[in-house]
């Protein structure tokens, strides 16, 4: 009976991993990543996008929503879509779209990982991350959180959706460090893409200066900035040997 499961879970995790190249392959073979980062391209079809958007806003929300679950699971870095969201429909809605995405679709990369890459993810990760592990395992929760609060400390994002694997971390505590400790850096943020598409509205070039003294795009900015800072802080008091 687990040689058949055991198998079942090698099959079920290859499909997997057969989906995520074929989602790469379409993507770079149908869209061109110059054109989705180009200043021009973005200021061309600003209109269309928020008219658009003006019409459909349920539906928009839910398609976007589902995108950000997905993208979670295709192990994608999130900088570039929450600018994007944030872009499209501001700082607020953009950011609760994000926070309840990121967190369906971190769990579910999670669940995936334990069930299917957990043998691969010890081996990978575990002397590395060792001294994390050893916070995490005084309280989960407590410096799961703080650790996605400084944004893992530089550590790639898919990567911190899987930590948890070195752990056995629960599904309740999961979401809830998750879901609490990502509203920092993901309103930062999206409350730069909104600032973008502000910029976009009262500039016809784009001009560095105008654009950074911009309260939309600085005040962000010194968002991160603090973030930064409080990374240096809470690693020097919460994840410090005793």
């Amino acid at each position: 009976m687990n040689f058949k499961f055991s198998n079942f879970k090698i099959y079920l995790g290859c499909a997997y991993l057969a989906v995520l190249l074929a989602a790469i392959y379409f993507f770079f073979s149908n869209f061109d990543l110059s054109d989705l980062t180009s200043y021009e391209f973005i200021r061309e079809n600003r209109d269309v996008i928020l008219e658009y958007k003006k019409g459909n806003i349920f539906f928009l929300t839910i398609v976007f929503f589902t995108i950000v679950i997905l993208l979670n699971l295709l192990l994608t870095p999130m900088l570039i879509p929450t600018l994007v969201i944030g872009f499209i429909f501001g700082k607020w809605l953009g950011t609760a779209i994000l926070l309840f995405g990121n967190t369906c679709g971190g769990l579910l990369l999670y669940l995936l990982a334990k069930t299917f890459f957990s043998e691969i993810i010890q081996e990978k990760f575990v002397i590395k991350f060792s001294k994390l592990v050893e916070f995490f395992n005084k309280n989960e929760t407590m410096y799961y959180m703080l650790f996605r609060l400084i944004g893992g400390g530089g550590t790639p994002f898919p990567i911190q959706n899987v930590l948890p694997v070195l752990f056995n971390m629960s599904v309740k505590n999961y979401i809830l460090a998750t879901f609490l400790g990502t509203i920092p850096t993901t309103f930062v943020t999206t409350a730069l893409g909104s600032g973008i598409e502000n910029v976009i509205d009262q500039n016809a070039e784009l001009d560095f200066f105008s654009v950074f003294i911009s309260p939309e795009i600085y005040l962000p900015i010194l968002g991160f900035v603090l973030i930064l800072a409080s990374t240096f802080v809470l690693k020097k008091f919460f994840f410090k040997k005793d």
